[in-house]
């Protein structure tokens, strides 16, 4: 069962989303917020699994209570949702420990598909999003060509190629393919990638991948 906490300053939408996700056999809710504040002070109390979380919301805001909320220990992974995109948010959300992205007029099948995702340990992005966070990224000085795989030596050259398109929003299967590998076999190397490199999700992988100058926007995935 997926313990979930909803967060959000409007009791209407909350009241929306529970009608959602509750009627999934799969998925409970265990508590709700109404601003960052309050939810960091639930989040440690009603232990979720996964927290959908508003981006504006009054006392503080959705990013500074991600970035308390997966500061703690047995941290939730976090799912934030806004009601458009939020260009100068999304980078800052992702950076705070989001796991994923979502907008709030995505329908109600991609909601709980975003949570079951989130809740099994891979990120999410909706494609706006992953546009938003290459030209945010892409705006920003290039990395120090020195210091570009610091951190990456104990990568292998495979696991730098999975990593390239992981960063270019691919799947397990669609990387499986690419490279002539079993999906499997990706798998585990997504697995030693964050092992390594210790990222909470692929959502992360994405986020180093682009700030270390591995992928740059617009680029051969391949290298």
């Amino acid at each position: 069962m997926i313990r979930l906490m909803l967060v959000d300053d409007q009791a209407m939408v909350r009241a929306g989303f529970r009608m959602i996700v509750e009627t999934e056999p799969d998925i409970t809710v265990v508590g709700e917020a109404a601003d960052g504040r309050a939810a960091v002070e639930l989040a440690g109390r009603c232990a979720p699994d996964v927290v959908l979380m508003d981006v504006r919301m009054p006392h503080m805001d959705g990013i500074e209570a991600t970035e308390r909320i997966t500061a703690m220990a047995d941290a939730p992974k976090v799912l934030m949702l806004t009601t458009f995109d939020l260009d100068d948010h999304v980078y800052a959300a992702l950076r705070a420990g989001a796991s994923g992205f979502l907008l709030k007029d995505a329908p109600a099948e991609q909601l709980v598909d975003a949570v079951r995702v989130i809740a099994r340990g891979d990120g999410l992005l909706a494609p706006s999003v992953t546009r938003l966070l290459i030209e945010e990224i892409a705006r920003r000085p290039a990395p120090d060509p020195s210091s570009t795989l610091r951190g990456f030596d104990e990568l292998t050259e495979r696991e730098l190629d999975v990593m390239r398109l992981v960063a270019k929003g691919m799947t397990n299967a669609e990387i499986a393919d690419a490279l002539v590998l079993g999906e499997a076999t990706v798998k585990t190397h997504v697995g030693r990638i964050l092992s390594k490199l210790d990222l909470r999700d692929r959502v992360q992988v994405v986020v180093v991948a682009y700030e270390s100058g591995l992928v740059t926007p617009g680029g051969d995935p391949t290298g």
